[in-house]
């Protein structure tokens, strides 16, 4: 099999690279006489002082550059291939599974399936285990690459295997010890799919994860979404007020158990939990620095708390502004606090605040995440705007001004004729985007 070409993509301005007069095009070789297989040696073999790299021009020359560099200093290169290697799709045909959920005519990517560890590192993604050599979990071990993100579900064997229709499912949890024994960090996560891995089975996989501490630093519990596309697949069924109150007690009473031995919490649940039991969301120091916030699990109090801190410095004045804003159903509730809230100090902002009902994905996604352009678009078309939409980021696509039904913020801002502003997902930027 030929080996793939590692083509640079872009240089980043004031790198090592630029300053090597590297160029997008160029192919990297080789470090210090080792061919790179993939990201993880490209990233083990850079962090040395001093390397040799062999990198072939486009014109076929082959340049050998000799660098001196601080430890851990990144060159500065942007690959073709982010992993430099093919990506490696899943195999598991997941009873919960999202993309399996997904209307037809999305672009492509979004139908792709990943199990693949390398971006586990990269990207934070989290992984089944399934996809995973004893080849790859050496080359982990060797690089000690951490922290690792686990899609653990479930501890019985028999019943991850039947969740994940995969026979291999259960045998693969196995690699958790090679990974304890390794001293490799690990984030574990739960999808809890109610009728199959709550309950009993939910109480058995907390008490056999507790095994895994310390290297395993945290587990979080998210439900399991389900979108009106489910024709064909497994029945299941959404979590109500009541299995929500059933969920947070087992967590808080396990959280206890590991706190008083351990000196962690371990187990966290979503904040979807808890807005829908209408219980109060944790406090700050309970999510003991957010490890589990990517996940849901903790944004809710990190906003509260980072709105209040900013709060707290600002005087307020008259200033006049009139803004809107567009959320999804979960996160409407706590962003009609926090803008009640501002205008005490600011009786003269105006704030429309709309909460989208997902009817692209289905009334049961919630979700802000996962709001579409289109379903925006629908339901702001007569609506007062005032100067500016906001919307937060985390609708688009990373980096991009697209959504995921892949209309765009341009597409939205002709369509309501109003200015839209992307919004970080933090409370400083929250608060600036109203009243600035």
């Amino acid at each position: 099999m030929k080996k793939k070409a590692h083509i640079i993509k872009e240089i980043e301005a004031g790198s090592i690279a630029e300053e090597m007069e590297l160029e997008p095009g160029d192919e990297l070789i080789s470090i210090n006489g080792t061919e790179i297989k993939d990201v993880l040696d490209y990233h083990y073999l850079i962090k040395d002082e001093a390397l040799t790299v062999l990198v072939k021009k486009a014109n076929e020359e082959e340049w050998e550059l000799d660098i001196e560099k601080e430890y851990d200093e990144d060159l500065g290169i942007v690959f073709e291939e982010g992993l430099m290697d093919e990506y490696r799709s899943c195999r598991n045909k997941c009873i919960f599974c999202f993309i399996d959920q997904m209307p037809p005519g999305m672009r492509e990517t979004l139908y792709f399936k990943d199990d693949d560890a390398r971006l586990s590192f990269l990207q934070g993604n989290y992984i089944t285990l399934t996809n995973m050599s004893d080849e790859e979990i050496d080359r982990i071990l060797f690089y000690k690459l951490s922290p690792i993100n686990i899609s653990v579900h479930t501890t019985n064997e028999e019943l991850r295997c039947r969740m994940l229709h995969n026979r291999f499912a259960g045998s693969a949890l196995q690699k958790l010890q090679r990974l304890k024994d390794g001293g490799i960090q690990m984030n574990g996560q739960i999808v809890l799919c109610k009728g199959w891995n709550d309950g009993e089975e939910l109480e058995k996989t907390i008490h056999d994860l507790a095994a895994y501490l310390p290297e395993m630093q945290s587990v979080s519990i998210v439900p399991v979404g389900l979108t009106k596309f489910r024709e064909g697949l497994e029945q299941l069924e959404a979590f109500t007020k009541e299995d929500s109150l059933v969920v947070l007690e087992a967590v808080h009473r396990w959280q206890k158990i590991f706190l008083q031995h351990y000196g962690t919490r371990l187990i966290y649940a979503s904040d979807e939990w808890y807005i829908k039991a209408e219980l109060p969301i944790p406090q700050d120091e309970e999510y003991e620095g957010y490890p589990q916030i990517e996940n849901g699990v903790g944004l809710v109090r990190s906003l509260q708390k980072e709105f209040e801190d900013y709060y707290k410095e600002l005087s307020g004045d008259d200033r006049i502004r009139e803004v809107s804003i567009a959320t999804g159903v979960l996160a409407s509730p706590i962003l009609q606090q926090l803008t009640d809230q501002l205008k005490v100090k600011f009786p003269k902002v105006t704030v429309h605040l709309y909460t989208i009902i997902n009817h692209y994905f289905g009334t049961n996604i919630t979700v802000a995440g996962l709001v579409t352009g289109g379903d925006i678009m629908k339901q702001l078309k007569d609506q007062v705007l005032g100067d500016a939409l906001l919307i937060p980021d985390v609708m688009l696509r990373h980096g991009e001004t697209v959504l995921l039904d892949d209309l765009t913020v341009a597409d939205m801002e002709k369509t309501l004729q109003t200015p839209v502003r992307i919004v970080q997902s933090d409370g400083k930027s929250f608060i600036d985007s109203i009243i600035m």
